[in-house]
């Protein structure tokens, strides 16, 4: 079996040190889903019946491909270190699943943030309205430090109070953009480890044939 020389073999070992680095990565990206999922502000918030569920599709494509990722990089390293063009291969074609997948999560986090918004403030005024002591109520107003809504605000609320409408916009503000940038920051490194790979197959195919 031919081996890669020279300057291949630094790719070759620059490939294997970014599959680590991506591993590493797709841990982080898996961690980041697996808090979103089960932070107990958010599960308080999105867990009564007829709650809506959009807020959790962007974070379940981020669990899987958090996990693909730690996949994909183990076998990556694999691939770097014995030379294996079918690894590398299934490698590449991996890579541009995850890489759709992470641009997913992205663009549905930034392009239904205001949909998604819209929907849990329409599930908290009509649960209000229905009951405004509830228990689900209660966890609204303790967690987001608000009380009552735009057109139904509550009686002598403190000075640092707001409403729950503009409560709900900023919390689910912050943690979609933690989805969206998290989901557009890996697929960008992904560009670069798929340029690594197919350099290498390349170097690889020409060695075997020069042999």
């Amino acid at each position: 079996m031919g081996k890669v020389e020279g300057g291949m073999k630094c790719v070759k070992y620059l490939l294997f040190v970014f599959n680590f680095i991506f591993w590493i990565m797709g841990s982080f990206v898996l961690a980041v889903g697996l808090w979103l999922r089960f932070d107990p502000e958010t599960v308080s918030l999105l867990n009564g019946d007829g709650a809506p569920d959009t807020f959790f599709i962007g974070v379940y494509i981020l669990i899987g491909a958090g996990s693909l990722v730690m996949l994909v990089g183990f076998f990556g390293c694999c691939g770097a270190i014995r030379e294996s063009q079918c690894l590398l291969g299934s490698f590449f074609a991996c890579l541009l699943i995850i890489f759709g997948a992470e641009v997913a999560a992205g663009v549905f986090g930034f392009l239904n943030k205001d949909k998604i918004i819209e929907d849990v403030q329409s599930y908290y005024k009509s649960t209000y309205n229905e009951n405004s002591n509830g228990t689900l109520i209660n966890s609204y107003q303790k967690i987001l430090n608000c009380c009552g809504t735009k057109v139904n605000p509550c009686p002598d609320p403190d000075a640092d109070t707001k409403d729950c409408e503009t409560g709900i916009k900023d919390f689910f503000n912050s943690k979609l953009y933690i989805i969206g940038y998290v989901g557009i920051g890996i697929a960008g490194v992904m560009i670069i480890g798929m340029i690594f790979s197919m350099v290498l197959c390349c170097a690889i195919r020409n060695s075997r044939e020069v042999i």
